[in-house]
């Protein structure tokens, strides 16, 4: 790797196609899985374009799964590593093939399983956020875990959720009272005033119509 190794390999997956692409494929996620300065080796050495095209073009679900399982090893190890592979896009696209109904189950379980790695240590917030419209309840609770855990520690990362339509989406999300997705919308809404989180709130307009019948009412 030292020698250039991995540059080598990514040249080798982004020039080849379909089968002939998977050795260099898995070659990078092994690679990346041993240590978390080899799978930044991978990173530095552009090695997500590649494993991000594998995943959307190729034809054959066993070699998008390679590359789902590969892109997970890369993004696994720490809130850096989850950045570059989230800035790529790289989480939607896993998400995307995961909920594919032509998708294999091998398939499915990989990029469920790298989506999952990859959200629970990624902390750059703007990547995640496109996940909270679109993702099923068994990985949006991970996603909105994030929130709750980042949140609280970064003041600008509170203010750009407001502005970024943020703190609106989870006031929409759907969760049952004693369920963690609950749990998670209930800490992330604690540090906003009350008085912010019910001008975001979807029964807003209803709570405002029934205090101007009540006024009217004299009630």
């Amino acid at each position: 790797v030292n020698a250039g190794g991995a540059a080598a390999i990514v040249d080798y997956i982004t020039e080849s196609k379909g089968n002939a692409r998977l050795p260099g494929i898995m070659t990078l996620g092994y690679m990346s899985a041993l240590d978390e300065s080899l799978a930044m080796a991978v990173i530095v050495s552009k090695g997500i374009p590649p494993l991000k095209d594998a995943l959307i073009n190729e034809a054959e679900d066993h070699i998008k799964a390679a590359s789902a399982w590969s892109l997970g090893q890369v993004g696994r190890h720490s809130s850096d590593h989850a950045r570059a592979v989230a800035e790529a896009d790289v989480p939607s696209r896993l998400l995307a093939v995961m909920m594919l109904g032509d998708s294999s189950e091998d398939l499915k379980h990989k990029a469920k399983r790298a989506l999952k790695s990859i959200i629970q240590v990624c902390t750059y917030l703007p990547a995640l956020e496109p996940l909270l419209q679109v993702a099923p309840e068994n990985i949006l609770k991970y996603v909105v875990q994030q929130f709750a855990k980042t949140l609280p520690n970064d003041l600008q990362a509170r203010k750009t959720f407001v502005l970024s339509g943020g703190l609106q989406k989870i006031q929409e999300l759907q969760a049952e009272p004693g369920t963690k997705l609950r749990e998670y919308i209930d800490e992330i809404n604690n540090q906003y005033p009350p008085d912010i989180v019910e001008y975001y709130s979807p029964d807003r307009a209803a709570n405002l119509l029934k205090k101007l019948e009540d006024f009217n009412t004299g009630d």
